[in-house]
């Protein structure tokens, strides 16, 4: 049996590839992370039920709506390998590694370290052969960057789609290094967080994995808890990137919402419709995002959403100044409902220590309210407190 030791060298010469740039010997100890049936081990995170599918050995993505597929767990160092192709020309995607378990306030992504997983598409910011860089708030420090916190690879060694490529990522205490169909390309290093979510990406085109596999390494000491990801805390998306599935609607809530990708979009009609779960809620946590999309006006950000029927304006009589972001940028409101008592957040800033609340059902609708001025809606989700 190979000593922890033993493995901690030879996933330090693994990181740092070969002289050559090849990818250096195997030391095996490899489990599947996926099964090759369904999906079990991995999250939904805001995507359509029939975004991520298992068929053949392969999980399937459809490329819509933009969202997620993570890992049930974290991990911190680790090999990972797997097998990609778009079926598409000109196809985008990607695998996340050390990433959040809910996605960055106003994005349909995850903060996290992104490789990237593109076809035919070049520039003077991005390439098609693998690169890596932090997103929504992570950090990493390149090899091989052009100024910026992105890594680019030194050689050209993708396929085009439809031919499958090869990845090979492996992450040791904050430092990563992509192999692209056999050899080492792209590294950074210094990177937060540095223990995550395994993630794959859903970016507007049909896409492939198959063959996915990791290998854990040795951990030399635990990870101070500013590296550490956002956890899971049981979340669940209630809306799903493309309809109104689970939403009541009739030719009125139609007329004033439009399903936009990850977004819900309303031109903030006079006497628009509100939006209404089809399932009523009891105590628990509303996770929702916001932005005033009208350059020159918004509206009252306490009349958006109402958690079971409630109406904030009734609880906050009054808007607290610098709270919002200003028009044209994203919100995060997160309101939590536990028998008679509101606790409400606004862009991580708590308003006040909890409102006692009357007369409210112990279950009720989840509405969202059209505003009077034009309003983008996304990354809406509720926790359970039981």
């Amino acid at each position: 049996m190979k000593s922890p030791a033993h493995l901690a060298a030879v996933s330090v010469l693994l990181l740092l590839g070969t002289a050559d740039g090849s990818v250096a010997a195997d030391p095996g100890g490899f489990q599947p992370l996926f099964n090759g049936r369904d999906l079990s081990g991995w999250v939904n995170v805001n995507c359509a039920p029939g975004t991520w599918t298992a068929t053949n050995g392969l999980i399937f993505c459809t490329g819509a709506p933009i969202g997620e597929l993570r890992t049930t767990r974290m991990y911190q160092n680790f090999v990972l390998e797997l097998e990609w192709r778009h079926l598409k020309p000109q196809g985008n995607a990607g695998v996340f590694v050390w990433a959040d378990a809910l996605t960055a306030r106003g994005e349909p992504f995850i903060r996290g370290i992104e490789v990237q997983v593109l076809d035919g598409r070049e520039g003077a910011g991005h390439t098609s052969d693998g690169d890596i860089f932090p997103i929504h708030g992570a950090r990493m420090v390149p090899v091989n960057g052009r100024g910026g916190d992105r890594a680019f690879p030194t050689e050209k060694r993708m396929k085009p789609s439809p031919e499958w490529n090869h990845y090979r990522i492996e992450c040791l205490d904050g430092a990563i290094a992509l192999a692209v169909n056999g050899k080492v390309v792209t590294r950074g290093t210094e990177a937060s967080p540095r223990k995550g979510y395994i993630c794959l990406e859903s970016e507007g085109s049909p896409v492939e994995f198959r063959n996915l596999r990791i290998q854990e390494l040795p951990v030399k000491e635990a990870v101070a808890p500013e590296h550490i990801a956002n956890p899971d805390e049981g979340f669940l998306a209630l809306y799903n990137g493309l309809d109104f599935t689970g939403w009541r609607t009739d030719p009125g809530v139609m007329k004033t919402w439009r399903a936009s990708d990850w977004t819900l979009e309303s031109d903030g009609p006079e006497a628009g419709r509100p939006l209404v779960m089809a399932e009523d809620h009891g105590d628990g946590v509303w996770v929702i995002d916001w932005r005033w999309s009208d350059a020159k006006r918004g509206g009252d950000w306490r009349s958006i959403l109402r958690p079971r029927g409630l109406d904030l304006t009734t609880v906050l009589t009054r808007i607290p100044a610098g709270v919002e972001q200003p028009v044209g940028r994203w919100n995060r409101g997160l309101f939590r409902l536990r028998g008679n008592r509101l606790t409400v957040e606004v862009n991580g800033k708590a308003l006040g220590e909890g409102f006692e609340v009357t007369g409210l059902p112990a279950t009720g609708a989840t509405l969202i309210r059209a505003p009077h001025a034009p309003i983008q809606i996304a990354n809406l989700f509720f926790k359970r407190l039981d």
